[in-house]
């Protein structure tokens, strides 16, 4: 597991993510990589409010603000007023810090 951002964008190297990291991680591990609906299809579902978080980040980055917007009520979150890539590094730190 990763012990740090830096860390995880090192991994971006690797064909697949490991399959020890959470669904969560894994997700946003697609996601880097440019895999938008393998990184959705881990967090589609998922019934926990870091996954609704990733959910509505995929959304946003999607450009479904609509839907993005749901999902970041569902999470308990307002909509971000930051950058995709300052949300992709918070959720990254975040869930490193699980």
């Amino acid at each position: 597991m990763p012990k740090n951002y830096k860390e995880f964008l090192l991994t971006l190297t690797n064909d697949q993510p490991d399959k020890d990291w959470s669904q969560v991680l894994q997700s946003l591990w697609y996601d880097a990589k440019g895999n938008w609906h393998a990184a959705h299809d881990l967090v589609d579902g998922t019934p926990n409010e870091t996954a609704t978080w990733v959910h509505a980040y995929l959304h946003r980055k999607e450009g479904d603000a609509f839907n993005a917007e749901y999902w970041y009520r569902q999470a308990g979150r307002s909509f971000p007023k930051i950058s995709l890539e300052e949300e992709f590094r918070k959720l990254v730190a975040f869930i490193l810090s699980e």
